[in-house]
């Protein structure tokens, strides 16, 4: 029998996830289907306990249900916890755990194909919402030197450092506001949605450098934060590697599997 799995979200026509896992389906000859799937801004909850009674074995779940999904799990794995989303939710004998890769698929990308070490290196994180809060434990159990958050609202970034201490010890992390910025980091990490309209941020120059990596979280077009860094002598990157490495963690959790990611990036960036 086919398992069938899907991705949930509003808007959702855009997602890329269909085709990656139908790839990684291909590579390792799973018996599996995956389907886009619009739920109701105030339907969630509905539409994802329909996907159970069709005998869905899991789904994706994307923008803006994330922390919807968090509150509708009865398991929740460690860095669901940290993260405070889901945004992979896999059901097994009437209950619903949920999980967070987008951390693991930033590392994975960084490390992995960009082949940018993160032991020991001095972070830059910018932004404090969501997808920040989602990277944030990955980021720190990869043994950095340092990873700085800054944000505009300062406060909003120092609640994210307190509430992260509240559930995991560290003692890395720091917040600083985008003035008081005055020297280069080794990675520059853009965890805000300015690239979707086009807005610059007011990081000062100096935070970039010849063999520092500014990775941009969007992907798709060329970000003000991207240009930004080009122009200061960084190596840039968008998300779209990881895109596709968190949808493989996503794919391990479900199968059991692990599908090889290169190709599917490729494939990807040449459409």
């Amino acid at each position: 029998m086919t398992d069938k799995y899907a991705v949930v979200g509003n808007p959702i026509s855009h997602s890329r996830s269909p085709q990656i896992h139908a790839e990684f389906a291909k590579q390792t000859n799973q018996d599996m289907t995956y389907e886009a799937i619009l739920a109701p801004l105030d339907g969630f909850e509905k539409t994802v306990k329909g996907l159970i009674a069709q005998g869905f074995k899991g789904a994706n779940v994307t923008v803006p249900f994330k922390f919807e999904a968090f509150e509708l799990c009865n398991e929740l794995s460690e860095r669901a916890q940290a993260a405070g989303a889901v945004n992979t939710l896999t059901f097994k004998a009437g209950q619903i755990h949920g999980d967070n890769t987008d951390g693991t698929g930033l590392i994975a990308d960084i490390q992995g194909n960009l082949e940018h070490a993160l032991e020991g290196a001095w972070i830059l994180l910018v932004g404090a919402g969501g997808a920040a809060q989602g990277v944030l434990l990955p980021l720190l159990n990869a043994k950095p030197a340092s990873v700085i958050i800054t944000n505009r609202s300062l406060d909003k970034a120092q609640n994210m450092i307190d509430n992260m201490a509240a559930k995991f010890a560290h003692n890395k992390l720091s917040a600083s506001s985008f003035e008081a910025l005055s020297a280069p980091f080794e990675v520059i990490i853009n965890a805000t949605s300015t690239g979707l309209t086009d807005t610059a941020l007011p990081i000062p120059n100096i935070v970039f450098a010849k063999n520092s990596l500014a990775y941009d979280m969007m992907y798709g077009r060329e970000t003000p934060f991207m240009a930004q860094a080009r122009i200061n002598g960084a190596k840039v990157a968008d998300g779209l590697g990881m895109l596709v490495e968190q949808a493989a963690e996503a794919f391990y959790i479900w199968r059991g599997s692990r599908p090889q990611t290169a190709p599917v990036i490729s494939q990807l960036r040449k459409a």
